[in-house]
Order: C-alpha cells, then structure tokens, then sequence
C-alpha cells in the first residue's frame, strides 16, 4: 500500500488555509503591537537622523496591512513611534501584496522587500522608505551590553554563519525541486 504524500502546492495551500483560520486572542495581538512598538523605538532611539526625519511627520498615522492582520503607527514630535486609534484615519498605506506566509518569508530571507502596495502622503512614504532603507537593530551592540563584547560578537558571528548555511541549503533544496524556480518541469536544470 502507497501512502500519498502532499505536493508542495498542497502544502502550501494548507499553511495558507491554516493561517487564514488561526486568529490569536486580542489582548495578545494588543500586547505584541505594543512590544512591537517598545522595540521600533528603541531602534529609533539609536538612530538621531531617523527621529529627524520622522518628527517633522508628527501627528501622520501609517497602516501596515497585511491579509487581515493590520498595525497603525503614528508618527510622535520626538521622532518616534506610537500606536494609533484603529478608527484613526491613516495618511499612508502600505499593504503587502503577497498573498502566501511562505512567499512572503522567502523574500525577507532573501534579504529582499516583500511586494507592497503603497497609497496615500507622498512625503510622508518618502520619509518611511528612508527609514527602512537606513535604519538597522544592530543585534550584537545590544547584546554586547548585557553579556559583554567578545561574546556578543562570538554569538553573531555563529548566527551569521547560521543564516548563511540556512540559506544555500534552502537554495540547494530549491533547485533541485521541479517547477521550483531551479529547473524547468521535467527536473532537468536549464
């Protein structure tokens, strides 16, 4: 007796299906946006050109949507970041396009920007682009605080490593899969 096994497609339409249908508790989602924020400030906070840039916005509300998740950020006087109102009108939307987790996660290891649909203040984009553009956590400064520099750079230097070798082997699995990206359809590479 063969035991089926799920396509990739398969797969993916289950996870999609599954995130779809998975919906956290709101006082979770409430905390995590708030933490999220705690977080975006700190980077800021890092950075004096990003809070120059972003204070001249003040008062500009930003809606990050994606599926049915959404996050609306408006822009303080000090150049940092606060939860908006959900009834608050936003000033800019960037939603993004992807439809799939999976696409959507594939891009950002890449190290590449997921497909985003921008509407509204032109200045106001102007001045996130910027932000995402300039704007890095640097992980192992932050670490290098609480459990000094020689170690903080022992971790980071693993965790580069790491990512690297996650990422030539999801790009070895890639091409060696049909209709993957890495071959035509009959398995042979082009």
């Amino acid at each position: 007796m063969t035991i089926p096994t799920p396509s990739l497609s398969s797969l993916k339409d289950a996870l999609g299906k599954l995130a779809d249908n998975l919906r956290p508790p709101d006082w979770l989602v409430g905390e995590a946006q708030h933490r999220l924020v705690l977080f975006l400030n700190h980077v800021l906070m890092q950075e004096p050109e990003a809070q120059a840039r972003l204070a001249p916005q003040k008062g500009r509300v930003l809606r990050a949507q994606w599926r049915g998740w959404s996050l609306q950020l408006a822009a303080t006087p000090a150049g940092l970041l606060e939860l908006a109102p959900d009834a608050a009108t936003p000033d800019l939307l960037v939603a993004m396009s992807d439809e799939s987790p999976l696409a959507a996660l594939r891009s950002m290891a890449r190290s590449q920007r997921p497909a985003v649909r921008i509407e509204g203040d032109a200045q106001f984009a102007a001045a996130v682009n910027w932000l995402v553009d300039h704007v890095r956590w640097d992980a192992e400064e932050d670490l290098a605080r609480v459990i000094g520099d020689a170690p903080a750079h022992a971790l980071a230097s693993f965790a580069r490593a790491a990512r690297e070798a996650l990422h030539k082997f999801v790009t070895g699995v890639k091409a060696r899969v049909p209709g993957a990206g890495g071959g035509d359809s009959s398995g042979r590479s082009s």
